[in-house]
């Protein structure tokens, strides 16, 4: 019997914890898969070992993994294998496929013009804007907002959109916020590229409120957990899935 166990990242904060246990729940009539399981990575529980006994005590026996995050940085490519590669000791009979993050993808920067619209405030043309990422040590992750960057481009023509990070990458948020507030010619505006909320979206409107300029600075709500993400988290499952019998397929012949 097949099982999907959906890796979300984790937080110290519980409404980020619950945001997502909530999204998935409402996701999985979309899935047409019997057994489904949440987990975190870290700092929350059920751990990826609970969640993987879970669908193996439902009778699972081949898991498709989904790490329920945005970019394929070093959760995706190390911790999570790492993790599974442990618990799947355990319980060596269960065939396991991992499917691929949610990655750079057109809806959700639909998601970041949305936010934008939802402040209510007419976007000026020469806005200056300012896409905020969890960051990582990982070369991937600054190639991946550099197409993000060009989306973003594409679809509201607006020229004078930049990145920053909040950690394990340059130019780091607080520089980067004070460089523009301090050039800023209009509105400068500044979208999380973050699923949830939690201590690091705390930080970034702190920063904000510690600047002369803050009265012209938009701080724009989370990605959240939009009814786009469980569009691409169907295709990615259903993308592992496929590999995985096309994958066979190959073997047997």
């Amino acid at each position: 019997m097949k099982a999907v166990l959906y890796v979300c990242h984790g937080s110290r904060v519980k409404k980020g914890r619950e945001e997502a246990l909530a999204f998935i729940e409402q996701s999985k009539p979309f899935m047409d898969v019997p057994i489904q399981e949440a987990c975190f990575l870290e700092l929350a529980e059920p751990t990826i070992e609970q969640g993987f006994a879970r669908c193996v005590e439902q009778g699972a026996t081949e898991i498709i993994v989904f790490p329920f995050l945005l970019l394929a940085a070093g959760h995706a490519k190390k911790d999570i294998p790492l993790e599974l590669t442990r618990v799947h000791s355990r319980f060596p009979h269960i065939h396991v496929h991992y499917a691929e993050p949610l990655g750079v993808h057109e809806a959700i920067v639909d998601i970041l013009i949305e936010r934008m619209k939802e402040q209510q405030i007419p976007i000026q043309s020469d806005a200056t804007i300012l896409i905020v990422g969890r960051g990582s040590s990982d070369p991937q992750t600054k190639a991946d907002f550099t197409r993000i960057v060009q989306l973003f481009r594409h679809k509201t023509k607006l020229n004078d959109v930049n990145i920053c990070f909040l950690a394990a990458a340059t130019p780091k948020f607080p520089k980067e916020l004070k460089r523009l507030a301090h050039k800023r010619r209009s509105q400068l505006w500044v979208l999380p590229y973050l699923l949830f909320t939690g201590i690091l979206m705390k930080s970034m409107e702190k920063e904000i409120q510690s600047l002369p300029t803050a009265e012209h600075i938009y701080l724009c709500k989370y990605l959240g957990y939009h009814p786009l993400l469980r569009d691409i988290m169907a295709v990615r499952i259903q993308e592992a899935d496929s590999k995985e019998r096309l994958n066979r397929k190959q073997w047997l012949s």
